[in-house]
């Protein structure tokens, strides 16, 4: 059972990065990102081929009506840079769960941490605030890369699954293994800060925005 368009839940802190509510705008950046063909296929999706004014509209209008049982974070790293998005949809307000997605836009911030940021940041507000009991998401089978910063996150293999004529792995979290795990997350993030230079700053639409960084 879906619940009702999530209403905005402000700002959602990690220790790279922080999560806020989409704005207006972010259309620019987001409109380019879908518009990218790498970024496409490791989202399993199209390239955008439409105007950015009617992608603008649509934008807006998501804005506005946004999809039940969902919300879309705007990932921004402590100084500002809109850098990704990060989402959960299909909320289950029965069973409590939901999918989660994510798409690190800005190659500047790949393979450096920021999607792990963004992905735990997230988790916690979903098992604590939310109270869900599992959180899960489908990334692409040949995307290894992606798979390895999910498990860092908690998430473990569950099956392969085909879906709009690709090959995905379902992957979840419980919520009791998150919390089960929470003192090594911390010693691992703890272990991140201290080998960063002291300088460092900070590093979409189902079914398959699953991009990690």
């Amino acid at each position: 059972m879906a619940e009702r368009a999530e209403a905005n839940q402000g700002e959602l802190r990690g220790a790279r990065i922080i999560l806020r509510d989409k704005r207006a705008d972010d259309a620019e950046n987001d409109y380019r990102w879908r518009s990218d063909p790498e970024l496409a296929r490791l989202d399993a999706a199209i390239p955008l081929t439409m105007s950015y004014e009617r992608y603008l509209k649509l934008f807006e209008d998501q804005m506005k009506y946004p999809t039940p049982g969902s919300h879309h974070y705007s990932i921004e790293t402590i100084d500002g840079t809109f850098i990704g998005n990060c989402m959960y949809y299909d909320l289950d307000t029965v069973n409590r769960e939901a999918e989660l997605g994510i798409v690190i836009g800005d190659r500047d911030y790949w393979s450096d941490g920021y999607g792990y940021d963004a992905v735990t940041t997230l988790l916690e507000h979903m098992f604590t605030a939310r109270d869900l009991k599992r959180v899960y998401l489908h990334t692409l089978e040949w995307n290894g890369r992606a798979q390895k910063s999910f498990s860092k996150s908690g998430f473990n293999p569950v099956k392969a699954v085909r879906r709009m004529a690709h090959d995905f792995i379902l992957m979840d979290v419980l919520r009791e293994d998150w919390f089960a795990k929470a003192d090594e997350r911390l010693a691992a993030r703890l272990k991140r800060q201290d080998n960063e230079p002291s300088n460092v700053g900070s590093q979409t639409r189902p079914p398959g925005q699953t991009t990690a960084g």
